[in-house]
């Protein structure tokens, strides 16, 4: 029985570079969907989670719009995709459309896509809005943000990185107990620096680079903050 025609909400579809984590620089068309099950206090796309917006496409909608870039990678984001079940047949059609697929996903929710990437960041405890809204989102999100079980089967299932944003010093003690707990690879786990502006990536990025020394982890740039700042679609 072919698979019933269905809509997913888009928040957009644009091309640009991968700008975080082991696949940096390469060209990459992205599909963000509208949705999220968390509320990070410093989410820099709040129209896919806050306040989420889009419009509804088939699944041919686009893959048309995908293909129009002749790219060879493309990154499923939100938002977050893995609460979607349509997600798995839309993996199914970019992959079988030869292209590199990577799923950002938050590690909260498995769903069984294909991916020949699972770029996993899970959220500290920086990331819960306590002050935002009166902080009416703060205990849904704090039950929600750390789910081991899901990790330790998206590790063991997928090519994975585990990427981590990071604001404070005091986060690597957090992330240390995260790793340690699923089992995760010290040389697949990336710490990139939290920030919307490039003076922000720089300045943390002095103490950050040293700790991913001292601790055999990988740094991550965020090469659209460098290049286009804080821009939507870039």
């Amino acid at each position: 029985m072919p698979y019933e025609v269905r809509c997913m909400k888009v928040s957009e579809i644009f091309y640009s570079i991968q700008g975080e984590g082991i696949l940096a620089g390469f060209p990459t068309v992205f599909i963000r969907l509208s949705g999220c099950n968390l509320r990070c206090v410093w989410c820099d796309t709040p129209y896919t989670s806050w306040n989420p917006e889009g419009h509804d496409m088939s699944f041919d909608e686009i893959l048309a719009e995908v293909r129009a870039f002749n790219a060879a990678h493309a990154v499923l984001t939100g938002g977050e995709p893995m609460i979607f079940p349509d997600s798995v047949e839309l993996t199914k059609r970019l992959k079988h459309a030869s292209l590199h697929v990577t799923i950002e996903t938050a590690g909260t929710v498995y769903q069984p896509v294909v991916a020949d990437l699972m770029s996993i960041s899970p959220k500290l405890a920086n990331s819960t809005p306590r002050q935002r809204e009166g902080g009416k989102w703060a205990a849904q999100h704090e039950r929600l943000r750390y789910q081991p079980d899901v990790l330790r089967r998206l590790t063991s299932e997928y090519p994975y990185q585990l990427k981590f944003v990071v604001s404070a010093e005091e986060d690597l003690e957090e992330i240390q107990q995260i790793v340690h707990a699923i089992g995760a690879n010290p040389s697949h786990v990336v710490l990139m620096p939290e920030g919307t502006s490039s003076e922000t990536i720089r300045e943390r990025a002095q103490w950050l680079v040293e700790l991913c020394k001292r601790h055999a982890f990988r740094y991550s740039p965020r090469l659209h903050i460098d290049i286009w700042g804080n821009q939507r679609g870039k």
